[in-house]
């Protein structure tokens, strides 16, 4: 007989969410409920933005000073304009990595809360929420079972519910419930399975449809992605914190990549592993009670949630209305809004994979620049916490960081045609270029620096000379995916405006290979401008040099992507001691 498909309902009200008008007098009161941030959060945050501004203001004047030697014109006034915005995102994460190196250096682990090392009585109930949507089914639900034996092993097991929330085609049915049957009658933990036969709202309309129906009897939610891993001990040392913190509502992880096979995943699990914790330390530091959420590998006070984020469907058609895509940061500022405190914290063991292909990464990219771009509709709701609304900014503006760049690519090129290279050879300072590329690539040596500085994590890496020659051959791949990046997220932009909706397509996690017939059609237009900037260095020398290697990327692109795309080449590299990381530790 097979197991129970699902548990007795316990229903839980998700009002709907008003973005603008005044607060309710229960909002209000709600608002007063105690936070916990460091002390000194906000002179973090005012050192972090007055640093930033600084440095992009010394940059524009150098770049002014050279720039009107002969009078500043109106050419000079846009790529000035273009420079300082560009110049002060750099200088961010310049300034976000380094906070986070001087931490990690000197043993500071900001947001780090240690999971248990035996499990003591929990108070509560948490449900693992798995929602999926026409995928792999014996990938997904073998995470599923090693995530439940690993919970079971750490003895907290008792205390876990686990759903699988399918968002599936009817024809996928069939192989996901025998799926589900054979996994839920061995389980150390109770698995239930529920597929809606109408996908509202995508993920965000799944994890409420749960909310609504059995939310009441869960004190907090796990929500995890299809390629999500977490161990039992992480799982539950999250649990105990939430239940020791009263005005915790959400605890993000810091998801690090596993399952590499590509060169190409392998690569970018390489700067995950490595990058990630310097930048990441940089982030928990400044964002204090005002994290955000990433919508997966996240525990959630579940009542906090229904009572905070229902999320409304914005007005007009898509792409700019419709239903609230990247849902997640939204949720975080309503969760603050309403007086909660969300936090991120930097704990091994939880994972994720990455997209294998450079072509799989800008179909997600895709996605997520649809949904963050609707945020901008939102930056003036009621009541939202002035950092989430950087948040919700900085994850809108970042991808209009691409056409700026090609706007002051276009810009250079106009103006040498038209002053005979005079304004770029002059206006390209050699210290502002050599000032760009040190903030561009030192939190990567900062990064290789923190790796070698401890032994146990030295090795794991392989050896420091295994790091130096992997941040070696990365840095050059970086650079020539620069500007593929660059074409193809402006004309993913173009498209957002011209009104082309994002497909909601299930997410490709392997890869054979790619044929050069299947890329090159992805990659026209880059090899379009990159032959025109080629054959412009004729007539611009001084100016076509200079771009030069943005012209190369450009022509590589289709060649990038394929040869990046090979499991057999990411083999060939991990077996020369390339992109080496710390392995996974769950068994």
């Amino acid at each position: 007989m097979p197991p129970p498909r699902l548990p007795d309902e316990a229903p839980l009200d998700m009002p709907i969410q008003r973005f603008r008008g005044p607060l309710s007098y229960d909002d209000m009161v709600a608002r007063l409920r105690p936070r916990r941030s460091p002390p000194d959060i906000l002179s973090r945050r005012v050192l972090l933005m007055v640093l930033t501004a600084l440095l992009s203001v010394a940059a524009l004047s150098v770049i002014k000073e050279t720039l009107s030697f002969d009078g500043l014109s109106a050419w000079d006034v846009l790529v000035m304009a273009q420079f300082f915005l560009l110049f002060g995102w750099v200088a961010f994460g310049f300034l976000n990595a380094m906070v986070g190196f001087l931490l990690l250096m000197f043993g500071h682990h900001p947001g780090y809360i240690p999971a248990p090392l035996k499990t003591t009585p929990f108070t509560s109930r948490t449900a693992l929420l798995v929602p999926i949507h026409n995928e792999d089914v014996d990938a997904v639900f073998g995470r599923v079972d090693r995530m439940a034996r690993s919970l079971a092993a750490f003895g907290a097991a008792e205390h876990f519910d686990f759903f699988i929330l399918s968002d599936s085609g009817a024809d996928a049915e069939p192989a996901e419930e025998a799926a589900w049957i054979r996994l839920a009658r061995g389980a150390p933990v109770p698995i239930y399975y529920r597929r809606r036969e109408k996908n509202v709202g995508r993920k965000p309309g799944n994890v409420a449809d749960w909310v609504r129906r059995f939310g009441a009897a869960y004190d907090h939610m796990l929500v995890v992605d299809a390629d999500s891993l977490m161990s039992g001990q992480a799982m539950a040392g999250m649990v105990h914190v939430m239940e020791q913190h009263p005005s915790l509502a959400l605890l993000q992880t810091v998801p690090t990549v596993i399952g590499a096979e590509t060169l190409f995943q392998r690569w970018m699990q390489f700067n995950n592993r490595l990058y990630g914790p310097v930048a990441s330390a940089g982030l928990v530091w400044w964002s204090g009670a005002e994290s955000t959420f990433w919508g997966h590998n996240a525990l959630i006070r579940t009542r906090a949630f229904a009572e905070s984020c229902g999320l409304p469907d914005l007005s007009g058609p898509p792409p700019f209305g419709g239903p609230i895509m990247s849902h997640d940061m939204v949720e975080a500022a309503l969760l603050r809004r309403r007086g909660w405190s969300a936090h991120m914290v930097m704990i091994d063991e939880s994972y994720e994979e990455f997209p294998p292909t450079l072509i799989d990464l800008a179909v997600r990219d895709r996605r997520w620049a649809q949904g963050n771009i609707q945020h901008l509709a939102l930056l003036g709701s009621t009541g939202f916490h002035w950092i989430n609304r950087l948040q919700l900014l900085i994850g809108a503006t970042a991808f209009f960081t691409s056409p700026l760049w090609l706007v002051l690519i276009l810009t250079t090129i106009a103006q040498a045609l038209v002053g005979a290279d005079s304004a770029i050879v002059h206006g390209t300072s050699v210290d502002i270029l050599i000032m760009t590329l040190v903030m561009l690539f030192s939190p990567k040596i900062m990064s290789g620096i923190w790796a070698c500085a401890r032994r146990s994590r030295r090795e794991e890496f392989g050896g420091a000379a295994a790091i130096w020659r992997s941040i070696a051959i990365e840095i050059p791949l970086s650079a020539m995916m620069a500007p593929a990046t660059m074409l193809t997220q402006t004309l993913d932009v173009i498209n957002i405006f011209r009104g082309k909706r994002a497909a909601w397509n299930p997410q490709s996690r392997q890869s054979e290979g790619l044929a050069m017939a299947d890329v090159l059609p992805r990659y026209r237009w880059h090899l379009v401008l990159g032959l025109v900037m080629l054959g412009l260095i004729p007539l611009i020398p001084a100016t076509g040099l200079l771009l030069l290697p943005i012209t190369a990327g450009l022509l590589a692109a289709p060649w990038l992507a394929q040869w990046t795309a090979s499991p057999r080449r990411g083999s060939a590299f991990a077996a020369r001691g390339f992109f080496a990381v710390p392995p996974e530790r769950i068994p």
